[in-house]
């Protein structure tokens, strides 16, 4: 997002709380953390900033929009209302319920005993899922009785997502495909961004644990144009009106994380922002100034824009730190990095941080490559030249983004 804002003809100055090692040569790296409402307010105001641009999920859900509104600032999200939309998959699936929006079905469980007597009767595979913000950790898909009882203990007992997992749903298996469809809104007008896939599994072939994202690419031919349309109508303008009907308009990014059973799209989950690593190809394929995009949606005249694509593809390879999802260590030098990033090949950094001379890892999730062309083959091919350049202790990446494409394509 900042690299997008930085693109802006109209050259804004711009400052990002906390950010990181990538970030800072497009921005002010401003030392507050993103969920620290007060001290983001109190740099906002002093520095006479114009506009904030929310990026993750934990602000919002803290009512970062509504305590800036409040002062009078401007800011791009949603309000804490709105946001719960992400922060309570429960409330999510009571607005689906409002808009008949298709979703599996589901049963939330705030007792563990309740829970694991549920499960002795549920087909199998079954999902289980934390209500709250787990960093899009919170969910297992579980193929036997006992790995699901396993996340529900997991998660209540043993609370790993914290207070996030103290209420749980579990919820039917659905077998398809998934697809990303994120758009921009002002509360009223629904204007979708191009459909990307999102590969949530660590390793090849969709193999290992639910990560926070390994890869994406964009746009998904899954996504054809009567699929976009039908996401469009039947999912993202119903969810928009049951929030403004409820008395929490959904100003910013909507972003629906789909299952495509047999062409007909069910929503897994909402969130409220945009999402990673999808937003690492969507938005390099965005031809419209970003800024005037967001400036619209604040300003509650997003139909009086026409926002333009590229029509080219984008890929983009998530190399993570040796252990992730699960324990894995930082401070590790990172080599290879390229010197700038230009129209074919972008390196986004996500856990890095710098350390004297050196760039290192600090996260889990350090570094989206995005390659861009013509076609999905010249995109996967940019990606993974410039993946294969770069070098840190124990990185890890999967081989094969964008394989569903191709099948889609023979």
């Amino acid at each position: 997002m900042v690299w997008s804002l930085a693109r802006s003809a109209r050259m804004p100055t711009l400052y990002c709380a906390p950010g990181n090692a990538g970030i800072e040569a497009l921005a002010t790296c401003v030392p507050i953390k993103a969920d620290d409402i007060a001290g983001l307010m109190t740099f906002v105001q002093a520095e006479k900033i114009d506009l904030t641009v929310v990026g993750p999920e934990a602000p919002l859900a803290l009512g970062i929009v509504d305590e800036f509104r409040k002062s009078k600032l401007k800011i791009f999200g949603p309000t804490k209302g709105a946001a719960r939309i992400e922060a309570s998959k429960v409330f999510s699936k009571e607005i689906m319920a409002h808009a008949k929006i298709l979703t599996a079905r589901a049963q939330s469980f705030d007792r563990m005993a309740s829970a694991l007597a549920y499960l002795d009767q549920h087909e199998l595979p079954v999902v289980v899922k934390a209500d709250g913000l787990a960093q899009g950790k919170g969910v297992v898909v579980a193929k036997t009785r006992e790995e699901a009882k396993q996340a529900v203990r997991d998660s209540m007992e043993h609370a790993v997502f914290g207070q996030a997992g103290q209420r749980v749903l579990i919820e039917q298996f659905l077998d398809g495909e998934e697809l990303t469809v994120m758009a921009f809104t002002d509360g009223r007008t629904v204007v979708p961004m191009l459909p990307a896939q999102d590969h949530k599994r660590l390793g090849d072939r969709d193999t290992g644990p639910n990560t926070g994202g390994m890869g994406a690419y964009c746009p998904a031919p899954l996504g054809g144009r009567a699929l976009r349309e039908q996401v469009t109508e039947q999912v993202l303008y119903p969810a928009v009106e049951a929030l403004s009907r409820m008395g929490c308009p959904f100003q910013g990014v909507l972003y629906a994380g789909l299952m495509v059973v047999k062409g007909v799209p069910y929503v897994l989950e909402f969130n409220a922002r945009m999402g990673d690593p999808e937003t690492q190809v969507v938005l390099p394929l965005l031809k419209t100034d970003l800024l005037a995009v967001i400036e619209a949606v604040v300003e509650h005249r997003l139909d009086q824009l026409t926002v333009d694509w590229h029509d080219e593809t984008a890929v983009c390879v998530v190399m993570t730190s040796g252990g992730y999802p699960g324990t894995y260590e930082t401070g590790h030098a990172i080599h290879g990095l390229p010197a700038s990033n230009d129209q074919k090949s972008m390196v986004f950094h996500a856990g890095t941080r710098r350390a004297g001379a050196e760039i290192v890892t600090g996260g889990g999730r350090v570094l989206g490559i995005t390659g861009r062309g013509t076609t999905l083959a010249d995109a996967q091919a940019e990606a993974y030249r410039v993946t294969r350049m770069i070098s840190f202790q124990d990185a890890h990446y999967r081989t094969d983004i964008a394989h569903r494409a191709f099948s889609h394509h023979a």
